[in-house]
C-alpha cells in the first residue's frame, strides 16, 4: 500500500477497518519473521480474527492454550507458559518487523505487553505532529560609554579567541559523546572481534561418533545405503551438531556482514597456537573441551554431577544456588523444561585475545545464547548494564529461554558480571 494511499484512508476513517488490518496481517505473515514457523501465524491470526468478530473477551491464555496448542481443558497455565512465551516472541517479531524503514509507513498490528488482544493504529505522520512554537531570542546591545570604549576594545580580540577555542572544544567533546552514547548494541559487543588483528576462529563441538551415513541411490532415490561411520575426525574435517548451526550460522553471517574473515574448526583439533593468533568464539558447552577450560576460572561456569544426569551453571560468588539447572530425564520425557545458558566476551590470559563464548546446558540454550549475542533488541540489555557497572571490557550474561515442545522462546537475562 502507498504512503499516498494509507493518508486517504486515514481521512476517510478514524481507525482501521477489518479489511486493512487483514491486509496487514497477510504481509506480516509473509515476512520470514513469521513465514518460517507455524505457531506463530495460527496464533497471531486466532487473536486478530477473534477480535475484529468482536470475541475479544474471549481471548484469553487457557482458552489459547486450548484452541491453539491443543491443551487439555483444565491444563496448568502455571506451570506450562506455552501461551506467555510464544506471545513475548511474536511481540518480539513485530517489533522487529517495524523497525524495518520500508515497514514504517504500513499499518501497525500490536500486542501490548501482559495482554493477548491486538491493537490496530496507523502510524503518525509528520503533519500529525504538534511542534513547539518558534521563540525569538532577542539579544539587547548596550553601547559601552566613551570612557569604558577603549578598554572594552583592547579585550575584545582576546575574548573572540577563547570564545573560539571553548566552542571547538565543547563540538569535539560533544561528537564523541554522541558516538559513545549512538553506538549500536552490535558495534558495542562486537567490535573488538571486527578490529581484532586475524580472522576470528569458531570453534564448534566434534561430532566424532556416528550411526553412519545414509546415501539414496540416484537411480532409485527409495533406496538407502548405509555407509560405515566415521570413527574420528580425519585432517580438520569436522562433523557440526545440528543444534549448533544456528549459531554458527548467525554470526558467521554477522562477521561477513562486517567484512571480517573468519574459520571454523572442531575443538578436537583447536591447539592453543591456533588461539593465539587471534579473536575466537567457542560453541557449544558439555561437548567442548575449550568452552569448558576456558569458563572454568569465571564467575559462572558450567558443572554436572558424576552419570551426567544433571548439568548446571554455577554461580562463583553463590555456589548453593542450583536454579540454573538442566535434569536429563525431564530433557528427554517431556521436550518442555527451562533451559540455561552462558554469553560472555573476555580477554583470556592465556592467550591475551579476544574470546567469545555461545553455550547452553543444553540444544535449546546454545541456540538462544546464538540468537541473544546477534539480535540488536537483546544486545543492547548488555550494553546498558555495562554502561550502568563503567563500561567495562569484559562482560559474562547468564541466559534462560523456555523450552516448548523442543523449541527454544526468546532468549531471557538472568544475571551479568562485568569486569
Amino acid at each position: 500500500m502507498s504512503a499516498a494511499s494509507q493518508e486517504q484512508e486515514r481521512a476517510t476513517q478514524s481507525e482501521p477497518d477489518n479489511h486493512a488490518v487483514r491486509q496487514q496481517l497477510n504481509r506480516l505473515l509473509a515476512n520470514p519473521y513469521f513465514s518460517h514457523s507455524k505457531r506463530f501465524p495460527t496464533f497471531l491470526r486466532f487473536v486478530i480474527e477473534h477480535t475484529l468478530a468482536g470475541d475479544a473477551e474471549k481471548i484469553k491464555e487457557r482458552t489459547l492454550g486450548i484452541e491453539i496448542f491443543g491443551r487439555d481443558a483444565n491444563y496448568d497455565t502455571a506451570s506450562d507458559p506455552i501461551v506467555r512465551v510464544t506471545a513475548a516472541e511474536i511481540r518480539k517479531r513485530v517489533a522487529q518487523y517495524y523497525q524495518d524503514p520500508a515497514h514504517q509507513d504500513e499499518l501497525r498490528i500490536t500486542l501490548p505487553s501482559g495482554s493477548y488482544i491486538p491493537q490496530f493504529h496507523w502510524p503518525k505522520s509528520p503533519n500529525d505532529v504538534a511542534l513547539p512554537e518558534e521563540a525569538a531570542l532577542e539579544l539587547k546591545v548596550v553601547a559601552p560609554t566613551t570612557a569604558k570604549r577603549d578598554h572594552a576594545r583592547g579585550h575584545s580580540s582576546l575574548v573572540v579567541v577563547l570564545a573560539c577555542l571553548g566552542v571547538a572544544v565543547l563540538s569535539v567533546a560533544s561528537v564523541l559523546l554522541w558516538q559513545a552514547m549512538h553506538r549500536s548494541a552490535p558495534d558495542f559487543f562486537w567490535q573488538p572481534a571486527l578490529t581484532a588483528t586475524g580472522p576470528v576462529l569458531i570453534c564448534v563441538a566434534d561430532q566424532t561418533e556416528s550411526s553412519g551415513q545414509s546415501l539414496r541411490d540416484a537411480a532409485d532415490p527409495t533406496r538407502q545405503v548405509l555407509l560405515k561411520p566415521m570413527s574420528k575426525p580425519k585432517d580438520n574435517l569436522t562433523t557440526v551438531a545440528i543444534d549448533d548451526l544456528g549459531a554458527i550460522v548467525k554470526i558467521a553471517g554477522l562477521l561477513q556482514s562486517n567484512g571480517k574473515q573468519y574459520s571454523l574448526r572442531g575443538e578436537g583439533v583447536t591447539s592453543l597456537a591456533d588461539l593465539r593468533s587471534g579473536p575466537a568464539v567457542f560453541i557449544g558447552a558439555f561437548d567442548n573441551a575449550w568452552t569448558l577450560r576456558l569458563t572454568n576460572p569465571l564467575r559462572y561456569h558450567f558443572a554436572n554431577n558424576s552419570d551426567m544426569s544433571e548439568v548446571r551453571i554455577v554461580d562463583r560468588a553463590n555456589p548453593a544456588l542450583s536454579n540454573w539447572a538442566v535434569e536429563r530425564a525431564v530433557q528427554d520425557s517431556t521436550n518442555n523444561y527451562r533451559d540455561y545458558a552462558i554469553a560472555a566476551r573476555f580477554t583470556d590470559t592465556n592467550t591475551g585475545k579476544l574470546t567469545v563464548i555461545v553455550a547452553g546446558l543444553a540444544r535449546g540454550g546454545t541456540i538462544a545464547a546464538g540468537e541473544f549475542i546477534t539480535d540488536p533488541s537483546d544486545l543492547v540489555q548488555v550494553q546498558r548494564a555495562a554502561q550502568a557497572a563503567g563500561d567495562k571490557k569484559n562482560m559474562e550474561v547468564v541466559l534462560s529461554t523456555q523450552i516448548i515442545d523442543g523449541e527454544p522462546g526468546s532468549p531471557k537475562m538472568e544475571a551479568a558480571y562485568f569486569w
